[in-house]
């Protein structure tokens, strides 16, 4: 049995991992913590947990977190993360941060897009970028994850197999992502209230997103050249869900007339439990992959272009779903356990 522990339990991916570590057989959840005005139950915090969990939410403390727990979800906000994971690592624990605090290899990338000063420098060469689907053989022996954002995580998985052959121009690949307004996280902000996301769409930080150099990092990975791609996220009025449609060149010469893009999808994806890759000609949608850690991927291929739809839970396989992907690989649980 794992203890575990919940770092920022009152946010919505922290409400995800109760909701998902009650159904896991081998998990246990021994703290939870938030920043609080005062301790309370998190059944009354949360309602729907009376009865089934009945833990005192509080300030973290350390200390006690350390002495309970085998392994610690950070589901924080971005920047709070970095003054808390030396402490953890250092009592030996194991930790998958769902922020973007180690997220980027270089910290000069993410002091200008999260605008601050990244005070825990010599843990980012470490800490493993929580992708399963890419970084399985990295995760198992890991001590820190860095949980994916939920744009990159779609993007990515999406994209991947056309990169990694390099079977596109990568100048070309332009991603236009619309999500659910969970994706902001819970706090209150004007542009989050209901009378000003209600029957409106938006675009919003076009082309200057926090998430594209993320998505960059890891498809450049992947190639093994520099990508910069152009995206433009737009905000849904729904609760949750990524629907993401992406652009690409095809690269001269690179794909046959005889080659299947759908047989490549799903001959790349083939032993992965999430993601599913759709028939020819259908194409996913937010319901399909709703409170799931499924991501689904269509395509659709023109003369010399490419065109890929894919979809995420925001919350799920974009946040809390994959953490705890992420921690059944770590400690070698069946991958799925209670993610099906």
């Amino acid at each position: 049995m794992v203890n575990v522990g919940i770092i920022g339990v009152t946010g919505y991916a922290g409400e995800e991992l109760i909701d998902i570590l009650l159904k896991h057989p081998s998990a246990r959840i021994a703290n939870i913590s938030a920043k609080i005005d005062k301790p309370r139950r998190i059944s009354d915090i949360f309602p729907k947990f009376k009865n089934r969990i009945d833990l005192v939410c509080s300030e973290p403390d350390l200390a006690k977190i350390a002495s309970t727990c085998d392994l610690v979800f950070l589901a924080l906000p971005h920047t709070v993360s970095m003054g808390i994971v030396p402490g953890l690592l250092k009592a030996g624990k194991k930790v998958i941060d769902l922020s973007a605090d180690y997220r980027f290899k270089e910290a000069k990338i993410y002091e200008k897009f999260y605008n601050t000063r990244h005070t825990d420098k010599p843990h980012i060469a470490g800490a493993v970028y929580g992708l399963p689907e890419i970084y399985r053989a990295k995760i198992r022996n890991a001590l820190l994850i860095a949980n994916p954002g939920c744009y990159p995580t779609v993007s990515i998985l999406a994209l991947a197999p056309l990169v990694a052959l390099d079977l596109i121009d990568l100048d070309s690949i332009i991603i236009d992502a619309k999500s659910g307004v969970t994706g902001a996280g819970r706090k209150v902000t004007e542009n989050s209230l209901f009378s000003e996301i209600n029957d409106d769409f938006k675009a919003y930080k076009v082309n200057s997103h926090q998430h594209a150099p993320e998505i960059n990092q890891e498809l450049s990975k992947l190639s093994g050249k520099k990508i910069e791609v152009t995206f433009v996220p737009h905000l849904l009025p729904l609760d949750r869900g990524i629907l993401a449609t992406i652009y690409a060149r095809k690269k001269k010469g690179a794909i046959r007339k005889t080659q299947n893009l759908f047989t490549l999808y799903k001959n790349f994806y083939k032993k992965e439990p999430f993601v599913r890759v759709k028939n020819e000609g259908d194409f996913p949608r937010i319901k399909d992959v709703f409170k799931t850690n499924f991501c689904d991927i269509g395509i659709k291929e023109e003369k010399d272009a490419i065109i890929i739809i894919a979809a995420i839970d925001n919350l799920l396989k974009g946040a809390a779903g994959q953490a705890v992907q992420n921690m059944n690989i770590i400690f070698k649980f069946p991958e799925d356990t209670a993610l099906i």
